[in-house]
């Protein structure tokens, strides 16, 4: 038997298909090639805006056509959870729905209820991590989030956070290290309250306090795992959580790169969203880690259209946009949740005014991106060899940011020291220093 998955949307949904690749293997299954070859084809599917359950929508349909009569179409991850009873009356084609936590192979016609906590004799979270065959990987150490921000509906399908345990994270890790990973990237829907969850559970470990002189657990696990491979990086961090500590950590890795989940820079639309801080706070923390790190990299991402935007709001975005410089930057027009604060809320942007407005923020961010890019060539860098031909810096996510281009004859996993020669928008040219 043979199976294919298709992931659609966040590092986060790529996990979870390696973990469910992994446990089809010990059920006896193996890789298929492509997904016409394969006797079980799954979508591990994204619901967290509009347009990426419209993307989801297209890709089972699409995955429809390509399977053979004879195989199973499962439809799982984020809109499986969310939409279960929906999707199954709305797609025939489809086999099975399986929410989180729920088998691939159970019987036909399963179906899923918003919140809903499925009974299963696995955790996904934790499932044993199979071999990957690049030099990196992405470890979610937590699922879930705490927080009520007022446009996200993940805590509503995803649940609380739920961290897992220090011990999990480094046996995973070490697994990861052993068959060959050079870089640990580390993520979860708020990276930096880690372990938190489990102190309020009574599971024995360090509560986090996101004030000066506090401890965060995450600043120790991080240490932990720097020690154990080449490169550590941290995504999604909430910014009230970037603390002296954890930046202090970060840099003391070698891999000082910082994205932070800003969502925007208005102090009055941010405290409409439910979130903290605004773009002078941003920028007096982004200014200070400059400061002492001048070569650190900083991503984020930005919404566009949400409730109650005004024209006032937006000139602050750009001004902070302009000030702050970010290396990477996404933007995403607001999508109206169900079951969000943001839903029912008076004074809705229209579509067409999010797009303008994202569009402009998009052109001034790529202007920013493709300088501090041209700033790069002849200078001197540290690659890791991703796949043939292409490298990464300490300054680019894997599958996420720009890459290096290096000769193709350069052995897959090595570290090697770069000079960059040229620079093409987002990606880099270098040749052996």
């Amino acid at each position: 038997m043979r199976y294919w998955i298709e992931t659609m949307g966040c590092p986060k949904n790529h996990v979870d298909s390696e973990k469910l690749a992994g446990l089809l293997v010990t059920q006896g299954y193996s890789a298929a090639d492509t997904a016409e070859e394969a006797d079980l084809v799954v979508a591990n599917t994204c619901a967290f805006i509009e347009e990426a359950r419209a993307e989801s929508i297209e890709t089972v349909l699409e995955l429809a056509e390509r399977k053979t009569k004879n195989a199973r179409l499962v439809v799982t991850g984020c809109m499986a959870e969310r939409y279960g009873h929906e999707l199954q009356e709305a797609l025939p084609e489809v086999d099975l729905v399986a929410g989180f936590n729920e088998s691939l192979t159970a019987p036909s016609g399963t179906k899923v209820t918003l919140g809903s906590k499925p009974t299963s004799d696995f955790d996904l979270l934790n499932l044993p991590r199979p071999a990957v065959s690049v030099p990196w990987a992405y470890i979610k150490i937590a699922e879930g989030c705490d927080r009520r921000c007022g446009f996200c509906a993940i805590p509503t399908f995803r649940g609380d956070q739920r961290s897992r345990s220090r011990e999990e994270i480094i046996s995973e890790a070490r697994s990861l290290i052993d068959g060959g990973v050079k870089e640990l990237v580390l993520i979860a829907q708020d990276l930096a309250s880690w372990g938190h969850d489990r102190r309020r559970g009574k599971l024995g470990e360090a509560v986090e306090v996101l004030d000066e002189g506090g401890t965060q657990p995450l600043i120790e696990l991080t240490k932990e795992l720097s020690s154990m491979a080449e490169r550590v990086r941290l995504l999604y961090l909430y910014p009230s959580g970037l603390t002296s500590g954890l930046i202090d950590t970060i840099l003391e890795t070698g891999v000082p790169y910082f994205d932070l989940s800003l969502q925007h820079s208005s102090r009055p639309l941010l405290r409409a969203m439910r979130r903290w801080g605004d773009g002078e706070r941003f920028l007096e923390r982004i200014e200070a880690i400059r400061a002492r790190e001048p070569k650190a990299t900083f991503r984020s991402s930005f919404i566009l259209g949400y409730p109650g935007e005004t024209e006032e709001d937006q000139r602050n975005l750009i001004s902070f946009l302009e000030a702050a410089e970010l290396d990477w930057a996404g933007f995403f027009t607001y999508s109206a949740e169900e079951g969000t604060h943001a839903h029912d809320l008076a004074d809705q942007i229209p579509h067409e005014l999010a797009l303008e407005r994202l569009r402009e923020v998009s052109e001034i961010q790529d202007r920013i991106t493709a300088r501090k890019r041209d700033a790069l060539v002849g200078s001197t860098l540290q690659l890791l060899v991703d796949s043939p031909g292409v490298a990464r810096s300490t300054g680019e996510c894997p599958e996420i940011d720009g890459i290096v281009m290096v000769d193709s004859s350069l052995n897959v996993g090595s570290v090697v020291e770069g000079l960059i020669t040229a620079s093409h928008g987002t990606d880099l040219e270098a040749v052996l220093a």
